[in-house]
């Protein structure tokens, strides 16, 4: 059997290259030369292979496949990508949230889950997480939320002082901080991970009615809780920090394919304004008894990037990549994400990153009137303006059914007008006590009291252990005995921080089942 020929190395611009070994010097012993291009250009190609990594989600990995509508749900949207029998490519992405681009899979964070979907009206971005709520409501707060679990800016260090500071002072994170330090937090793997949409998004039909939902990727791998315990999880961040990334890779390749089925919780337009709880609100979640999931699709994955740098590390996602049929909602954060993950992907990867191939559309035209910048690589074509008289795209008003809804109102900077059931400890609360069981609830407690002990200043401990009385009192009485008994009744100075990370997430109270 004759050898597989082996290419010939070129330059970037295709000349071949005499040499993978050798520079070019004045002689064997001389000093190398200016006009050795290939060398200057393999250093200064290095020098600059690194692009900037992600604010948050820096560390994560993915895969492509397809997705399959298995049911009909034209009574909702228009979007072709749901018409019963449609197939769709997809690209996700699944990372942990704080962690830097090099950090350990298995740090107790959440972890995102974004699907692109590359369908014939355009890119539809799902960007989510492992968990259905985040830790806040206002997009004000964003920013400040992740820097509290990020480093400080004195010792470079990560710290629980200033992670528990900003949790017990924004008591609207405690749904969310239930589920980190409950199993959730360290999933076994991302297979059989569920993933969520988190916020609510709008629906609309051919007709025009309109419709809110909310996005459960369901594992098909397991019940979804499948989980490392905390001594697990840091076993496994000194033996294999990309433990996570190598397990989804290998299933893969050995055509183990993972699969998640979509489903939906429907609310009728109308509903929103009168439900008990704001609907709008990314820190609750509507109870399944109130709202049903329907099954909507399968998604499987079933091929692995062959360049992770171009397919994986430059996939972009954001919130505004809408179809006709689909939509966003009045929900403060979601709106907000829909400037600032694009403006991000700007910064990051610069102005025309969605014609970077893995951002770019697949199975739609693209007739756009942005031009110019750096790394376009798609010709921009007279007439560069609207409107024009040359025949230039135009807007498709018939299309219709775009997503809006009623609002006045003056401006103002307040929180959301509260509801009747409308709190912050309630949905936690029976997330501890309906959904986990005895052996879940004392891991939970294991992790909660273990953070706490490690480096949380005196008056934060006091607000800590009154914000977990807030939730469960005796929760709350257990974590503070555990951290007691831990500390000797004595706190660490802040700052000290732990070998692992904290971050953000989202789930339903009442969905044992996820």
């Amino acid at each position: 059997m004759a050898d597989k020929k082996v290419p010939r190395t070129t330059t970037d611009s295709g000349a071949p290259a005499q040499s993978d070994e050798h520079s070019l010097t004045l002689g064997p012993n001389g000093p190398i030369v200016l006009n050795d291009h290939y060398l200057i250009e393999q250093m200064a190609n290095f020098n600059r292979e690194r692009i900037p990594e992600r604010q948050p989600h820096a560390k994560g990995s993915g895969a492509f496949g397809h997705f399959e509508a298995t049911a009909d749900v034209s009574k909702y949207t228009k979007a072709k990508v749901f018409r019963k029998g449609a197939t769709t490519d997809v690209a996700l992405r699944f990372s942990t949230v704080a962690g830097e681009r090099g950090s350990p899979d298995t740090w107790r964070d959440p972890r995102g889950f974004s699907v692109k979907f590359y369908t014939e009206d355009g890119n539809f971005d799902m960007v989510g997480n492992n968990t259905p709520i985040f830790f806040i409501r206002d997009p004000l707060k964003f920013q400040h939320f992740i820097r509290s679990q990020k480093r400080r800016a004195d010792n470079g260090l990560r710290d629980h002082d200033m992670q528990w500071d900003f949790w017990t002072l924004s008591p609207e994170s405690a749904h969310q901080v239930t589920y980190l330090m409950g199993d959730r937090g360290v999933p076994k793997n991302w297979r059989e991970m569920n993933g969520y949409g988190s916020h609510t998004y709008m629906l609309i039909s051919a007709e025009g009615e309109k419709f809110w939902v909310k996005f459960h990727f369901l594992t098909d791998q397991g019940d979804g809780n499948a989980h490392l315990t905390q001594d697990e999880a840091d076993e496994i961040a000194g033996q294999d920090g990309d433990y996570h990334r190598r397990d989804l890779f290998d299933h893969i390749a050995k055509g183990e394919y993972p699969t998640w089925t979509l489903k939906w919780q429907i609310m009728p337009y109308e509903d929103a304004k009168t439900y008990r709880i704001n609907p709008f609100d990314l820190t609750k979640v509507w109870p399944h008894d109130d709202y049903p999931l329907i099954e909507v699709g399968k998604l499987t994955l079933d091929t692995n990037p062959v360049d992770w740098d171009t397919q994986i590390e430059q996939l972009a996602f954001e919130p505004n990549n809408m179809v006709p049929g689909i939509g966003l909602s009045p929900d403060k954060m979601l709106l907000a994400r829909g400037f600032s993950y694009a403006d991000a992907h700007r910064a990051r990867l610069g102005v025309n990153y969605k014609q970077i191939p893995v951002n770019s559309a697949k199975n739609a035209e693209v007739h756009s009137y942005s031009r110019a910048g750096r790394g376009r690589t798609v010709n921009a074509l007279d007439p560069v303006y609207a409107p024009n008289s040359y025949g230039g795209p135009a807007a498709q008003p018939e299309v219709g059914g775009e997503a809006t809804w009623h609002a006045d109102g003056d401006m103002v900077r307040q929180a959301y007008t509260l509801r009747e059931d409308d709190d912050d400890f309630s949905q936690p609360r029976a997330l501890l006590n309906e959904v986990m069981d005895d052996a879940q609830r004392d891991r939970f407690v294991d992790n909660v009291a273990g953070h706490l002990a490690d480096g949380v200043s005196e008056k934060v401990l006091v607000r800590a252990f009154e914000y977990w009385r807030n939730v469960d009192a005796k929760i709350g009485e257990r974590i503070e005995k555990a951290v007691r008994d831990q500390i000797g009744g004595k706190s660490k100075a802040p700052g000290m921080a732990s070998a692992e990370s904290i971050s953000g997430g989202k789930a339903d109270t009442r969905e044992a089942a996820e």
